[in-house]
C-alpha cells in the first residue's frame, strides 16, 4: 500500500510542477508580446541617416584583379598543405 501512496504523491508533484512551468511560460510569452506591442506603438520612428558627401567609389578593377589573384594563391597553398 505504501508504494501506491508514493506513486500517487510523485504523480501529483509532477503534475503540479508541470502546471507551474506551463503557467510561468504562458505569462512570460504574454508579457513579451505585450511589451513588443507597447514598444512598437510608443517608440520613436527610426531616424534615417543621410549620407555625408558622395557615396564611396568602387575600388578600381586593378585592385579587384590583384585581390582575386591573392585569394586564389592562398586557396592553392591551403589545398596543397591539407591534401591527404
Amino acid at each position: 500500500m505504501r508504494d501506491f501512496e508514493l506513486l500517487e504523491e510523485g504523480l501529483t508533484l509532477m503534475a503540479l510542477g508541470m502546471g507551474f512551468v506551463f503557467v510561468f511560460l504562458t505569462v512570460l510569452v504574454m508579457t513579451i508580446t505585450l511589451m513588443s506591442l507597447l514598444l512598437r506603438r510608443f517608440a520613436p520612428e527610426p531616424v534615417e541617416q543621410t549620407a555625408s558627401g558622395a557615396p564611396r567609389p568602387a575600388p578600381p578593377a586593378q585592385q579587384d584583379a590583384e585581390l582575386m589573384a591573392v585569394i586564389g594563391a592562398a586557396l592553392h597553398r591551403h589545398r596543397q598543405r591539407h591534401r591527404r
